[in-house]
């Protein structure tokens, strides 16, 4: 792999979750997107990548969606070594356009989601440690790549994201179009809230209605990529699980350092597309200017990144 002249060849080896160099240098000089340094990847680094994908296949077999196991296959991603982007963009981009953009840190809520308009999926590149595998500080390369990339080759899910994208144009827009200053950001946050609260509840823990009358299957990169929670969000009785209502989910704070208590199921991946779609008119008529206070907590770069695309900062 070629390395930009931004690369140092010198740096320490090592791409483990709060523990990379390389990283820590990349926010340091403020590039939030970068490359791959494949090379820095240590032996350790790989051996964690090997042992929780290892553990996942049943798990998977069982409780996955069957467009989230059809898209591993299309992927043809190395169970034993931490994958290339460059290889995985391979796979996907002649599929759905997607491809995996690395990047070095969190991503501003809008540019993740314009991201996702342009059909670039912000890619974490660091591996959590192997020895606390359930544990996870920040998102790392194999809740991105195992738990979301494969839905991202399915092309009713990859237009689902792009609509997200819209959605956060449309606010940006409206944001522009409001010349009380304080009512803007109030207005902002809570929609930023909204969709926020909508990602949670599907992209990242959503559940579908499987097959078999009562069959329950996740989609769900957060679920997909928890050894734990995968059987725990489908066996567990204590899960709330609910048929997925558009003004519940807005208003819905969630918690992200637990196993979630509730969860919303879709029919289908056209009833998600039916839904974000609503989402997006919700945006445009305001029906969301003021939904309730909780989590998630907006930030300052978040809402400066709305700002921003809305030519007011």
């Amino acid at each position: 792999m070629t390395l930009k002249a931004s690369t140092p060849l010198d740096i320490a080896p090592g791409l483990t979750t709060t523990r990379a160099p390389f990283i820590e240098q990349a926010q340091a000089e403020g590039r939030l997107y970068i490359e791959q340094p494949y090379h820095l990847y240590s032996e350790a680094n790989h051996q964690a990548w090997a042992r929780l994908y290892a553990r996942m296949g049943d798990r998977w077999t069982r409780y996955a969606n069957h467009r989230f196991l059809e898209g591993l296959g299309k992927l043809q991603l190395d169970p034993n070594r931490v994958p290339r982007l460059e290889d995985v963009n391979k796979f996907m981009s002649p599929l759905t356009g997607f491809r995996a953009k690395p990047v070095s840190g969190y991503v501003p809520a809008f540019l993740f989601f314009d991201c996702l308009r342009q059909r670039e999926f912000p890619t974490t590149i660091t591996i959590r440690d192997g020895e606390v595998l359930d544990y996870l500080p920040e998102p790392d390369i194999f809740h991105d790549i195992a738990g979301h990339v494969p839905m991202h080759t399915d092309t009713a899910f990859a237009d689902t994201l792009v609509l997200f994208g819209e959605c956060a144009r449309t606010a940006a827009e409206r944001a522009a179009d409001t010349s009380n200053p304080h009512l803007r950001i109030e207005r902002l946050t809570s929609v930023i809230k909204a969709m926020a609260r909508f990602f949670w509840f599907t992209i990242e823990f959503g559940l579908m209605k499987g097959s078999k009358s009562g069959e329950l299957k996740a989609y769900g990169s957060g679920l997909l990529s928890s050894y734990g929670e995968l059987e725990h969000c489908i066996e567990s009785p204590d899960v709330q699980r609910y048929p997925f209502q558009l003004e519940w989910v807005a208003n819905q704070y969630f918690e992200i350092d637990k196993y979630q208590p509730l969860l919303f199921v879709v029919d289908s991946f056209d009833h998600l597309f039916a839904e974000v779609s609503r989402l997006a008119d919700w945006v445009k008529a305001g029906k969301l200017d003021n939904v309730s206070p909780g989590e998630p907590a907006i930030s300052e770069a978040d809402l400066s990144s709305f700002l921003e695309a809305a030519g007011l900062a």
